[in-house]
């Protein structure tokens, strides 16, 4: 019984390395082809371009023109969140100052006042940045999509094979994107 089951033993190992040299042969082949493919489309001449998004977000006109109307959307918001932080300066101040002369009592409740206005102060800091990200955000997607738009047509036209959008490293010779930029200003 004991050889019958070695001898069953081998013959499962060896139909398992059999498929399994038969799956490394067919990777190697496919990552031969893979490998050739690149090298084979760069014989044929293509033509790749890049555009970095940031640059776009920060420097074109629609770009410029959206942050220019979130920070005046915010900025009423804004002076007055100012107005109560200097407010509550002045009143920690004042604290800070009659302190001495005052009760224990008087002084924990103008403490707890102060921690309370503080809160409700940094809340609304919050608020407004949370709704400025969120409309920064908004309108900024706008922009991306008239960007790709104007990058599919500047693909097109000079007939790109593939542009790639942010990468890390970048030869200077393959960025097109001062053309999306212009072209988002007409």
């Amino acid at each position: 019984m004991s050889a019958l089951m070695t001898t069953m033993n081998r013959s499962v190992f060896t139909r398992l390395t059999y498929r399994a040299l038969g799956v490394i042969a067919l990777s190697g082949a496919a990552l031969t082809l893979t490998l050739a493919t690149p090298v084979q489309a760069q014989g044929q001449g293509t033509k790749i371009g890049f555009v970095n998004t940031e640059r776009i977000l920060r420097d074109s006109a629609p770009a410029k023109a959206a942050q220019s109307k979130i920070e005046n959307e915010f900025k009423k918001r804004a002076e007055e969140l100012e107005k109560q932080v200097n407010n509550l300066r002045s009143l920690a101040q004042k604290l800070e100052k009659d302190a001495p002369v005052l009760s224990e009592s008087e002084r924990n409740k103008r403490q707890r006042e102060l921690a309370n206005i503080d809160a409700d102060l940094q809340r609304k800091r919050r608020e407004i940045q949370e709704d400025s990200s969120r409309r920064r955000n908004e309108e900024f997607a706008t922009i991306i999509e008239k960007a790709n738009a104007s990058i599919k047509k500047i693909a097109e036209q000079e007939n790109y094979d593939i542009v790639i959008q942010d990468a890390v490293t970048v030869n200077p010779r393959v960025d097109i994107t001062d053309k999306v930029i212009q072209a988002l200003g007409k």
